[in-house]
C-alpha cells in the first residue's frame, strides 16, 4: 500500500520524531539516502541525520526520489519560515497555497520538466483538517517565497519579497515542484518561527529565531503524534 512521507527540516531536527523506525538508506542516482522507516510511514529529515546540510546543499532529487523508492505517494512537508506580514506572527501554523522561487529546479532537461507547478489542493485540505482536528489552527493561504540561503535576508530583500509573498523559507519550493515531477501529492504546513529581517523595528537575531523554532516544535510535536496515525493509515487520502 503506498505510504505517507513525513518532510521536515529544523522544525524536527534534533528531536525524537519517529526515533523508533528503522533506518534505511535508499539508493538513488545521486547516492544514498537515509530515511526512518516508521513502516506505515517514512520520516525523511532534510538536513541529513549524519551530519546537517544547509538548506542550499540539500538534494531535492536524490530526497524525493528516495521517498518515491519507499513506496511513498504523498508527502506532509514542514518547514520553519519567517513572515512578512505582522499578522502572521511567530507561533502561526500556515499552509501555503502558491510559491515564488526564483531559481532552477527540476530533474529533467527535455519537455518532462515542463510541469505546471503548485501544491496538491486536495492533499492540503486534508492536512489542514488533520491539524485542525488535532488543535493546532492552521492558517489558509499564503504565499510562499524561496530563498537561496544558508543566510538570512536582509531587510532590502524582505521589503522586496513582501510586496508578493507572506512567507519566506528556504526549502518548501523547491521539494513541491520535484515531488510533482516525481507523481507525489505534496502540500506544506509552515510554522512561523520569527518575523523576517526588518519586519519589526529593531533587526532580527539568532536568539529571536531559536526562540521561536524551540515553541514551535513542541506544538508540531504534538499534532504529529495525534495525526500521523490517522493519515498513514487511511487507504488513499
Amino acid at each position: 500500500m503506498p505510504r505517507l512521507a513525513v518532510a521536515a527540516g529544523h522544525t524536527l531536527l534534533g528531536t525524537a520524531f519517529a526515533a523508533n523506525a528503522q533506518r534505511v538508506d535508499v539508493p538513488t542516482p545521486w547516492g544514498p539516502v537515509p530515511l526512518l522507516d516508521a513502516g506505515d510511514f517514512v520520516y525523511l529529515q532534510r538536513h541529513g541525520l549524519d551530519e546537517y546540510r544547509a538548506p542550499h546543499a540539500i538534494d531535492n532529487g536524490a530526497n524525493l526520489t528516495a521517498l518515491r523508492e519507499a513506496d511513498c505517494d504523498r508527502v506532509l512537508a514542514l518547514g520553519s519560515v519567517g513572515s512578512m506580514r505582522q499578522e502572521l506572527a511567530v507561533g502561526a501554523f500556515v499552509a501555503p497555497d502558491d510559491f515564488i522561487l526564483p531559481r532552477r529546479a527540476t530533474l529533467y532537461d527535455d519537455h518532462r520538466g515542463h510541469l505546471m507547478p503548485g501544491f496538491d489542493m486536495e492533499w492540503r485540505a486534508v492536512l489542514i483538517g488533520a491539524f485542525a482536528a488535532a488543535g493546532l489552527p492552521v492558517r489558509d493561504g499564503g504565499v510562499y517565497w524561496e530563498a537561496p540561503g544558508p543566510r538570512f535576508e536582509t531587510p532590502a530583500e524582505i521589503r522586496m519579497m513582501a510586496r508578493d509573498a507572506d512567507l519566506v523559507g528556504m526549502t518548501i519550493a523547491g521539494e513541491a515542484v520535484i515531488a510533482a515531477e516525481l507523481g507525489l501529492h505534496y502540500a506544506a504546513v509552515c510554522n512561523v518561527d520569527n518575523l523576517a529581517n526588518g519586519i519589526e523595528a529593531t533587526p532580527l537575531t539568532f536568539e529571536d529565531y531559536d526562540a521561536g523554532k524551540a515553541a514551535n516544535r513542541e506544538r508540531a510535536q504534538h499534532a504529529l503524534a495525534q495525526i500521523v496515525p490517522g493519515l498513514a493509515g487511511a487507504q488513499g487520502y
